[in-house]
């Protein structure tokens, strides 16, 4: 085997023909004979490149519809032979089999067709097979043969054959990684959709891909490394994130980021969340989004420093001058105006991430979770709990004003760390009590937050006096909302079905309190 080696015949056949005529034309320059297959080799001939159809190179013709033009020995043979082997040359002499040193493939747009809404017959004709063999009979014999399977890799094996007359192993070995990488992620894609069109939502085997978008500085910790992979969803969020400035963002961005933004997406009015270390400390409804953060910060006026904040709507100066009056690290928004666009740009490390929209809160999903040997997959968060869904349970019933925040406090709920407990009033949070191991001591931390809050905005009572109160799951004991009671709410929502429902609603009515079950708990851990 020599090294760097020479590119004395390329297969080119692509989908994606960016760059394609370009590097067609550089190795045809380099005396290198082309070829190619359909589409592909007719645009190389409308560049002027003289390009030979795989058909006549293997003297058998495109059946099947073009399902079958490159399955044959004189290509795979071509690919697959080793030029190191003299029982190898032989064989390939033997049967007219000419070596070829170099392959560019991209895929039929199988996940592009999927993404579109194509009926099923559309997907089934984009699943590729001669690609994928090609790609992978290539990787295989990457001692002898350099495979490409992305546009972007023109250019560096373009600059490395003429510096060095041919490719290297190094880069040979790099680009069959990727190769394989590559088909590995079709196939994900292929069998993730045939699932869901059995609807098998947890197959047998469950496979699944993701592409790097950026390797960051460290993990959680600066001894952990990480990587930020996208999964091809364009759900919008982070993973559509443009940065507009600011440092680099880091794992512990990234993740905060999206719990922000996925729980401002809730809301369908003027809505902002602070996030601080994945749970929002203050979130907050209003007419416009400067009102909303006066009222999110109003509920924890400490935690914001250093915090996360999402909008759901477009950014305005206003809004982005109270933001921007403390050090907050991830601003992350639909978009944002030229105004506020200017304010944030005064503070060059405050990182500003715009998405073009927001997330589906009730859209379908998946999410994982690694565990030791393995990881968990569940469906989405989805469930949304409506007013016509509710059932007092208590002999008052709640006032209307009560139900709205009693809705809107379940739904931030939702986004806050088991065991959670919300106090809201006038659409805003006003005490949260986040990830707590009995839900008694959550009560009694968001009560004691309202107390610090409303000291720190010189009021005279504590804010969650006159609130309601929302718990991600059932009271167990009636001790966790006894608390609640005693910090001034007016009325409870809670999903119901404990054991001592009774007890709890006893002490309800009590203390005079109107109580609503949802029948649905919404665990975060």
């Amino acid at each position: 085997m020599t090294d760097p080696v020479p590119v004395r015949r390329a297969l080119l056949s692509v989908s994606d023909k960016t760059g394609l005529v370009e590097f067609a034309r550089f190795l045809a320059g380099q005396g290198a004979e082309i070829l190619s297959t359909g589409g592909t080799a007719r645009a190389l001939r409308e560049a002027g490149i003289a390009v030979k159809d795989v058909s006549e190179h293997t003297g058998f013709p495109e059946i099947l519809d073009g399902r079958v033009k490159t399955l044959v020995p004189q290509v795979h043979g071509g690919l697959l032979g080793r030029r190191d082997l003299p029982e190898h040359r032989a064989q390939m002499e033997q049967h007219a089999i000419a070596p070829i040193d170099l392959v560019a493939v991209n895929l039929y747009p199988f996940e592009a067709t999927v993404a579109k809404g194509a009926g099923y017959e559309d997907c089934i004709e984009n699943i590729d097979i001669g690609g994928p063999a090609m790609i992978r009979s290539a990787a295989k014999n990457h001692a002898h043969v350099v495979v490409l399977t992305e546009p972007a890799q023109f250019a560096e094996v373009q600059a490395e054959i003429a510096a060095q007359g041919g490719t290297t192993l190094a880069t040979r070995k790099r680009l069959a990684a990727a190769a394989y990488a590559r088909t590995a992620a079709y196939d994900a894609a292929i069998s993730g959709w045939f699932a869901g069109q059995l609807g098998e939502e947890f197959p047998p085997r469950l496979a699944f891909a993701g592409i790097l978008k950026q390797t960051l500085r460290y993990g959680e910790n600066p001894h952990q490394q990480a990587g930020f992979y996208l999964d091809g969803t364009n759900r919008p969020g982070i993973a559509t994130a443009v940065q507009v400035q600011g440092k680099e963002l880091s794992y512990n961005n990234i993740n905060d980021t999206d719990a922000a933004f996925e729980c401002v997406a809730e809301f369908e009015r003027p809505a902002i969340v602070i996030v601080k270390h994945a749970n929002p400390c203050g979130v907050a409804v209003a007419q416009d989004l400067s009102t909303a953060w006066d009222q999110a910060f109003l509920c924890d006026p400490v935690s914001p420093y250093g915090g996360i904040v999402a909008a759901n709507r477009v950014l305005d100066a206003a809004a982005a001058e109270k933001i921007a009056a403390i050090f907050t690290e991830v601003v992350i928004a639909p978009d944002a105006d030229a105004a506020a666009k200017a304010v944030f740009a005064r503070k060059k490390n405050l990182r500003l991430l715009l998405t073009g929209g927001l997330p589906d809160p009730v859209a379908p999903g998946t999410t994982f979770r690694s565990v030791a040997g393995g990881f968990l997959a569940q469906s989405r968060d989805a469930g949304r709990v409506t007013a016509e869904g509710l059932k007092v349970v208590t002999q008052r019933a709640p006032t209307p004003q009560e139900l709205d925040d009693l809705l809107f406090a379940f739904r931030v709920c939702k986004h806050v760390k088991s065991n959670a407990i919300v106090y809201a009033k006038g659409l805003a949070t006003v005490g949260i009590g986040a990830g707590q191991m009995n839900r008694v001591e959550s009560s009694r931390i968001a009560a004691w937050k309202s107390e610090a809050a409303a000291k720190a905005a010189g009021l005279p009572e504590p804010l969650a006096k006159g609130s309601v109160v929302a718990s991600d799951a059932f009271f167990p004991f009636a001790d966790g909302l006894e608390t609640a009671a005693a910090a001034g709410v007016t009325a409870v929502i809670q999903p119901g079905g404990s054991i001592r429902d009774a007890e709890v609603i006893a002490a309800a009515d009590k203390a005079g309190l109107a109580m609503v079950f949802t029948g649905m708990r919404h665990f975060r851990h």
